[in-house]
């Protein structure tokens, strides 16, 4: 039987504050009447022995103490989930289909009766089996220098006006195992625009793999309330399919600044003591709260990989929230405004970025036997080109000796054939490879000194 409470104390922002007269439940969803017989949903987010404080999912716009009233379900949020009824389609924040042009939402809801809470189970330590096995992105700098391996998640750290969208829609089409076991990649937007939404729908259906994507919107315009719900949505969805179904799931989630900001703003609603810049003291552990959902399991066959985007504000990388973000995960790509100045895409800085757990998978059985040298050799000669490139505006090319200019040609052909390449250029690891060794052509054999003997012997050529 549900509790009824017809008096409001007070709102402020999506919040609203009720006098405490029962029994009630963090996390307990409640159903909001007002008089425009406009029902809203919301969920308890603060529970003291004077005040419960409510996070109303919608807006608030029209609510008062005289014309609403709160009915506590005594449940909490849960997502439909259907095996057959999900592929290929879009959703909103709560897991209702979406009609991604009109932002209406679909009658034909989910077809099945199971229905998951979104804040699932936390995964016990004991229980997680370490991440192998690669996932293939066809992009080159990706797979070669800092491949991504089922199980892991690793942050992109991009900024305003770099092309983190296109790299995130690449990546979503691209994307594949290199095994014949069913992968699903789950795309998750949040708050992102509307042109923004309708751009990576319409990519994905051209790259013929729609029937592999399940895509979540969270729009700009919508409360900041589905904001902080989005995510979890999708990863309990995940779970569904990596733990139940023993699906390999890439999960892709863009933008997480989106995410933090929503958190600050409702942290700052709440009259919370601020931490670092404003965002609320929890920031570290709430981040956990999603990215700690990844991994494997000790006797299933499954994984969720996940594949966080955020800018970073101003362009800093200290900033809480990717300074956050790069303690909980296994590595980060960053991409670099200078790069992209000059029409490279994707625009990575390599020097700056890392992927903790391929050094364990990548190889022969895998990848390819040459990998780790290849790897080490390239970041290694492409922080000595860089140095080569200061000295170079000092004293000129004249003064330069010979192993000099040939890591100032490699560097040039590094950025040009290795790490740029075309948006809807797909590139297998072999391909990869390939153009690794015709870069490193640019070198004598004695500046290889990273690569092992036999390799150079079957792969080098000057």
């Amino acid at each position: 039987m549900s509790i009824i409470y017809r008096n409001i104390q007070k709102i402020i922002g999506p919040l609203i504050f009720l006098e405490n007269q029962h029994e009630v439940h963090y996390g307990e969803i409640v159903k909001i009447q007002s008089e425009d017989s406009k029902d809203r949903f919301g969920q308890v987010i603060k529970i003291n022995e004077e005040v419960i404080i409510i996070e109303v999912f919608e807006d608030t716009k029209g609510l008062s103490s005289e014309n609403a009233k709160i009915f506590f379900t005594e449940d909490t949020f849960k997502v439909r989930i259907s095996e057959n009824d999900m592929f290929g389609r879009t959703f909103n924040s709560f897991g209702r289909p979406l009609n991604i042009f009109s932002k209406e939402i679909l009658k034909n809801e989910i077809i099945g009766d199971l229905e998951l809470d979104i804040y699932g189970s936390p995964i016990n330590p004991f229980s997680r089996q370490y991440p192998s096995e690669v996932i293939q992105t066809g992009i080159s700098v990706i797979d070669g220098l800092f491949t991504i391996i089922r199980g892991q998640k690793l942050p992109i750290f991009s900024a305003q006006g770099l092309p983190h969208n296109k790299l995130a829609a690449q990546i979503v089409t691209q994307a594949k195992v290199l095994t014949e076991e069913p992968f699903l990649i789950i795309f998750c937007g949040i708050g992102i625009i509307e042109d923004e939404a309708i751009t990576f729908l319409n990519t994905f259906k051209e790259g013929g793999n729609i029937q592999n994507i399940i895509s979540f919107i969270n729009f700009a315009s919508d409360p900041i309330m589905e904001r902080l719900i989005i995510p979890r949505v999708a990863l309990t969805t995940a779970e569904y399919f990596a733990f139940e179904k023993d699906m390999q799931v890439l999960v892709v989630l863009i933008d997480m600044t989106n995410y933090a900001e929503a958190l600050r703003e409702l942290s700052s609603a709440k009259e919370e003591i601020p931490s670092r810049k404003g965002y609320p003291g929890y920031l570290y552990s709430d981040l956990a709260s999603i990215y700690e959902r990844t991994g494997k399991l000790k006797g299933k066959k499954g994984s969720i990989t996940q594949l966080p985007i955020l800018t970073m504000p101003n362009d800093d990388i200290s900033h809480p929230i990717p300074d956050t973000t790069g303690y909980i995960t296994e590595g980060q790509l960053v991409l670099n405004r200078d790069l992209n100045k000059k029409g490279i895409y994707p625009p990575f800085e390599v020097l700056a970025s890392i992927s903790r757990l391929m050094k364990d998978s990548i190889g022969k059985g895998t990848t390819r036997e040459d990998h780790a040298d290849i790897s080490s050799q390239l970041l290694a000669s492409y922080s000595d080109a860089l140095e080569v490139r200061d000295i170079l505006s000092v004293i000129g090319e004249d003064g330069l000796n010979p192993d000099q200019k040939e890591l100032l040609s490699f560097g040039d052909d590094f950025e040009k054939k290795f790490l740029d390449q075309g948006i809807t250029e797909n590139r297998s690891f072999d391909e990869t490879f390939t153009i690794a060794w015709e870069v490193l052509s640019n070198l004598s054999q004695n500046q290889l000194f990273r690569i092992h003997q036999e390799f150079i012997e079957k792969y080098y050529t000057k």
